[in-house]
């Protein structure tokens, strides 16, 4: 029987070893992160176009994100009760750095962040007693940024998520390699990543729990990978059919109603390959460029006048349920989804069986 125990990030701990991954635009907000972080999971807001719903949204964009960052953070704290609270910020985010400000200002318990190697966000952070999850898929990545950061601010990070190629949305792969992902042995490097981080935290005497996301939708996925030597797991496709996922519910309906032959591998228009629902606003894209409005400042890889869509046009559609118009992001195993749930059961699925004997605040 393999054991799972809580997952300690520094001072931070969660009784249920799962973190819920950051899904934008607006996915997981305040509701599905508080609603995860109050049952003993981690809960994460994504920051990407979080301001989406805000008046000024379409003349000043990135305004309306950095004060839906404060606001999304306090109605969080609002439901977790005293749980713990991350969000994930993109790299490639336009005005990163105003993100990551703007959520340690407001409290924020952990920082989750890629699309890019977060390599400088020690330096946003200073003295900010906020946690720090870079997201890797590789060994090299790993190395290179636990490198940098103690070299250049003489820290490492708090915790490593390992991102493999059956989580959603984009993702740090080669379409070629996502093709054949069997080929990729991909086991074998979150083994040699879990050795690395391990090693370079006794180097320094601290502790790096390394959580592993992409594909996981059960328990058994959860011990699969601790038997391998992770702290915990992310999760993100599992809670989308939840009541409490803050996207519309014709977005949820289509994960449920979705075969195993719906989700491919698309080329995302801000340069990056990424796993979707294929529906027919997918299919309109394969044959030429949909028009759209104004650049509302997304990602810094986004040539607005060469683009085939907009991105934020596209994910702001599958958030409001419009989802004939919409970029449906999802993980690997989103036809496994029959029926919504409660966040509550499926963090009884995941809870370790002696969580009783630890004291979790």
């Amino acid at each position: 029987m393999v054991t799972i125990r809580p997952l300690k990030i520094g001072d931070l701990t969660a009784c249920i070893p799962v973190i819920q991954g950051g899904m934008g635009v607006g996915v997981s907000l305040s509701s599905l992160a508080g609603a995860v972080a109050a049952e003993g999971g981690i809960g994460v807001i994504s920051t990407a176009q979080i301001g989406y719903r805000e008046p000024d949204f379409d003349t000043d964009p990135i305004g309306a994100n950095l004060r839906a960052i404060g606001t999304e953070i306090a109605k969080a704290r609002q439901i977790a009760g005293g749980g713990v609270l991350g969000v994930n910020i993109m790299v490639a985010t336009r005005k990163y750095e105003e993100y990551v400000k703007a959520a340690v200002a407001a409290g924020i318990d952990l920082i989750i962040s890629g699309a890019g190697l977060p390599m400088d966000l020690p330096k946003i952070v200073g003295a900010a007693k906020t946690k720090l999850a870079p997201i890797v898929s590789s060994v090299k990545s790993a190395q290179v940024i636990m490198r940098y950061w103690w070299k250049k601010y003489s820290r490492l990070p708090d915790a490593v998520v390992i991102e493999g190629p059956l989580a959603g949305g984009h993702l740090g792969f080669h379409k070629e390699q996502l093709e054949d992902i069997e080929a990729l042995h991909y086991d074998e490097e979150v083994k040699a990543i879990i050795a690395q981080v391990n090693e370079t935290a006794a180097e320094h005497e601290k502790e790096i729990p390394v959580i592993m996301a992409g594909g996981i939708y059960t328990r058994e996925d959860m011990e699969h990978y601790v038997e391998m030597g992770a702290a915990g797991v992310q999760m993100a496709t599992r809670f989308v059919t939840t009541y409490e996922c803050d996207a519309d519910e014709a977005y949820k309906q289509s994960y449920i109603d979705a075969k195993k032959e719906d989700i491919v591998i698309v080329q995302s228009p801000v340069g990056m390959p990424g796993r979707a629902i294929l529906n027919p606003f997918m299919k309109k894209a394969k044959e030429g460029q949909i028009p759209h409005g104004k650049c509302h400042l997304c990602i810094s890889t986004c040539k607005p006048d060469q683009t085939p869509y907009c991105i934020t046009d596209a994910l702001v559609n599958a958030v409001k349920g419009r989802v004939d118009k919409a970029l449906l992001f999802c993980g690997a195993n989103a036809y496994r989804a029959t029926k919504l749930e409660h966040v509550k059961d499926i963090m009884e699925e995941f809870r370790p069986a002696e969580a009783g004997i630890y004291v979790c605040k």
